[in-house]
């Protein structure tokens, strides 16, 4: 089992602006390549309109995993964008757009709402 955060209360607002952002700051460890991601993160669309709300869900493909630093950025501008619905077990960092775990419990899935800004619409990507 690799699992990619293990904060306790996830991963802190910080995480955003670091040296190393949007990455684990957790000693030595580091983002793992696209082709050996142990798990999968998908979208129920990656347009918005308006206000639209998004599902997204990370799944492990193999394993567990512990926790997570999920961000929704535009895809035009790289920006940060939008906010998500905090549920039981996630925290929200609206400074990022981003939402990460409240605990270190193993999970086989996860699946948050992502709600775009009232006044813009384009392509949003996860990551």
């Amino acid at each position: 089992m690799k699992p990619f955060f293990i904060m306790h209360h996830g991963a802190p607002a910080d995480t955003c602006v670091k040296s190393r952002t949007n990455e684990p700051n957790h000693g030595a460890a580091r983002s793992q390549s696209l082709a050996n991601l142990p798990y999968q993160v998908t979208a129920s669309s990656n347009v918005y309109g308006p206000g639209t709300q998004i599902q997204v869900s990370i799944h492990g493909q193999q394993d567990v995993f512990r926790g997570f630093f999920l961000q929704a950025r535009d895809a035009q501008t790289n920006e940060w964008i939008g906010s998500w619905y905090e549920t039981p077990n996630t925290k929200t960092i609206p400074e990022c757009s981003s939402v990460t775990h409240a605990d270190n419990r193993d999970k086989e899935q996860a699946t948050f709402v992502w709600q775009a800004p009232k006044d813009r619409q384009g392509q949003v990507y996860f990551t």
